[in-house]
């Protein structure tokens, strides 16, 4: 088979493509693997009830159900449900925005493609645009998105000792550069892989930043505020006209459903919805229809605080305590588990790459996420992506537990070697 660019490009395997590859045989092909790898969220039984009930309502109504199953969509997603978030963010944060402010998509990612290609990439006047990661590590499904190459930038983060074996990235702004070349900034927050949660103040910062440059800020909140709300400290949602945040509904619980929810001005929404056309032809429907009257009565937000954010805290400090344990006096870090479903740990000096530790840990059944391919957009030679690993606690505590030990085991023999 002959490939084009776009073929060579787009068909090669990669960190994103390995890591789903993994994701898919350790959730249904090999469920002995002990899965601490991709992002699938864990199972919270009264959330699963939630969306049970609503779609049960869905299948009895003939007229819902011939909504779901049997019209397309516009492009920009059904109205009724853009009406419904826009509703809620201006009640409940005062943001100035309709259903002209939002569209859907079918996943992030696929909203993530869009939108990094309209803002980024080759120019028309000949120039070619970067999309600027202020902090990385990133995630790893940003790297491979452009269809440029140097398709990213990014800043090398300070980094904060903490006592009890914990550290912590903040953004470098000394070394932030924004140029003419910078298309967007982007951050995720919760940060994926880290769990690392920028502050109000950098993030205001990183808008003004991006104000006076007359480019985008872009917030993947996929873990984040609004919702799911998977963050542990305190911190606020941000949106402005400069803004443009993008949501899930994956990690309440509803990964399968594919929907994504940007937040932006009128014309960039317009932009995506046009592209979005020509990518997608329409958006699914069943993502928007189990959340409609989460949305509409607000209950999005309740089950955010009071079952999500609460699920994942406790098993991120069990899971903390229970590496604590078992790494003894290795010199190991944990970067501070301030939200999403991660926990980022970096082995100083580690003797083998993060790639074998994840080649030898995969022997072993257990699946995590090499660390260097968390890095786009920035110089390989940096020793520190190769002595991270990106480990997910999203799974049942005995498998977690069990998984911490392996990975325990396998530290201790490459220190050892």
């Amino acid at each position: 088979m002959k490939l084009s660019q776009f073929g060579t490009k787009f068909c090669a395997p990669t960190g994103i493509v390995e890591l789903m590859d993994d994701l898919g045989t350790a959730l249904n092909e090999n469920p002995d693997m002990i899965f601490m790898g991709g992002g699938n969220p864990g199972r919270i039984p009264e959330a699963e009830a939630i969306f049970k009930a609503r779609l049960e309502t869905v299948l009895a109504d003939p007229q819902q159900l011939h909504s779901l199953m049997g019209i397309y969509q516009s492009p920009q997603g059904d109205k009724v449900f853009r009406e419904q978030i826009a509703g809620l963010l201006k009640k409940e944060f005062g943001w100035d925005l309709s259903e002209r402010n939002i569209a859907i998509s079918n996943g992030s990612q696929s909203a993530f493609f869009i939108l990094y290609n309209m803002l980024a990439g080759a120019m028309p006047d000949g120039s070619n645009r970067s999309i600027h990661l202020p902090l990385a590590p990133e995630y790893i499904g940003y790297g491979d998105i452009g269809l440029t190459r140097d398709f990213f930038t990014a800043t090398r983060p300070e980094i904060e000792l903490m006592d009890n074996n914990l550290f912590k990235y903040h953004v470098d702004f000394s070394k932030l550069e924004v140029t003419d070349k910078t298309g967007a900034l982007c951050v995720s927050r919760p940060t994926n892989p880290t769990g690392n949660v920028l502050t109000d103040r950098e993030i205001e910062h990183l808008d003004e930043i991006a104000l006076a440059a007359d480019i985008p800020l872009i917030i993947d909140g996929a873990y984040g505020l609004p919702f799911p709300g998977i963050i542990f400290n305190d911190a606020k949602p941000h949106w402005n006209e400069n803004t443009v945040l993008v949501l899930s509904l994956s990690k309440l619980g509803l990964p399968g459903v594919r929907t994504g929810i940007i937040v932006a001005r009128e014309d960039i929404v317009q932009g995506y919805s046009n592209a979005n056309t020509v990518v997608n032809l329409a958006c699914g429907n069943l993502g928007p229809t189990i959340a409609r009257e989460l949305f509409s009565s607000g209950e999005i937000l309740t089950l955010s605080n009071n079952l999500v954010k609460p699920f994942y805290k406790q098993r991120a400090q069990q899971a903390v305590d229970w590496f604590r344990a078992e790494l003894g006096s290795l010199p190991y870090r944990i970067h501070s588990p301030e939200g999403a479903i991660f926990l980022w740990l970096w082995f100083e000096g580690l003797p083998i790459t993060s790639q074998e530790l994840y080649q030898r840990l995969k022997e072993r059944g257990v699946l995590v996420v090499p660390g260097h391919n968390f890095f786009p957009g920035m110089d390989a030679s940096w020793q520190h992506q190769q002595e991270c690993i990106r480990v997910s606690y999203a799974q049942d505590g005995n498998t977690v537990k069990q998984g911490i030990e392996i990975i325990a085991e396998e530290v201790a023999k490459a220190y050892a070697a």
